[in-house]
């Protein structure tokens, strides 16, 4: 792909945004990279968690490449963002766990992608923001929605407005990002994360992101009947009885996916 890497190691996977020369800034061609590659990924039973990052310790993502729109007329652009709303879509509905590794920059769209993960891990040099209101537009890719969500109206409300962006620390004391590493070790962080992750079952896994995920749109009580519908389809998993068989016999278990 143009824009993106793919990796996987047993069964986990990199996204990683390639364009270092433009600071990882979202164009058409990696909107449309997005879209196959988390596709693909959602389709991969192997796949149990995706972690993404950038290839560049610079830059995870800077928004929407403005270079790019410079001569797009009104007509083209609103065509573009119907694409990065697929995208968006795309990443925001993969079923495993998502983590981001964020090094550098994360504005705009950038952070609008970091805030799809479960979970965010900041390089000490990680910046975050939502700039986009000094170019006289609004986070238009869930920014508004999801940063709201994860650290309260009002605190969001006050970085949109502004457009100031955060550090590192900031994030980790806002809920933002969970853990800060050396730069060069954002990588090792997800990898042991996800290492971690996938000692467990792949499908109760699953079924925990989602339940998290709908529940938190819902009432209490609709929330809860959506774990009961999670927690009955691990009921019926081969997994689950290789769960309890490892118990008994006192051994790790073998996990198969199904």
């Amino acid at each position: 792909m143009e824009t993106l890497m793919l990796e996987k190691e047993d069964h986990f996977c990199w996204i990683k945004f390639n364009r270092p020369e433009a600071m990882n800034a979202l164009n058409t061609q990696m909107a449309k990279d997005l879209i196959s590659t988390a596709q693909e990924v959602a389709l991969d039973r192997d796949v149990w968690v995706v972690g993404i990052t950038s290839t560049s310790e610079k830059s995870f993502g800077v928004g929407a490449d403005l270079k790019e729109r410079k001569d797009m007329p009104t007509e083209q652009i609103a065509e573009q963002r119907v694409l990065f709303t697929r995208a968006m879509a795309a990443m925001k509905d993969l079923p495993q766990p998502v983590l981001a590794g964020v090094k550098g920059f994360a504005l705009g769209g950038g952070f609008e992608i970091a805030l799809l993960a479960d979970i965010i891990i900041a390089g000490e040099n990680a910046q975050f923001g939502l700039p986009e209101v000094r170019v006289g537009l609004i986070p238009g890719n869930g920014g508004t929605q999801n940063l709201s969500r994860l650290i309260g109206k009002n605190r969001a409300k006050e970085m949109i407005f502004t457009g100031k962006r955060i550090n590192a620390q900031e994030a980790l004391a806002m809920g933002i990002a969970s853990e800060v590493v050396p730069v060069e070790q954002v990588e090792k962080a997800l990898r042991d994360l996800a290492r971690e992750i996938c000692a467990n079952a792949p499908i109760a896994v699953r079924q925990a992101k989602r339940a998290i995920d709908l529940g938190m749109n819902a009432d209490l009580n609709t929330g809860i009947d959506i774990e009961t519908q999670a927690y009955n389809i691990n009921l019926v998993t081969e997994d689950r009885q290789e769960g309890i068989r490892a118990f008994n016999e006192k051994r790790p278990p073998r996990w198969q996916g199904r």
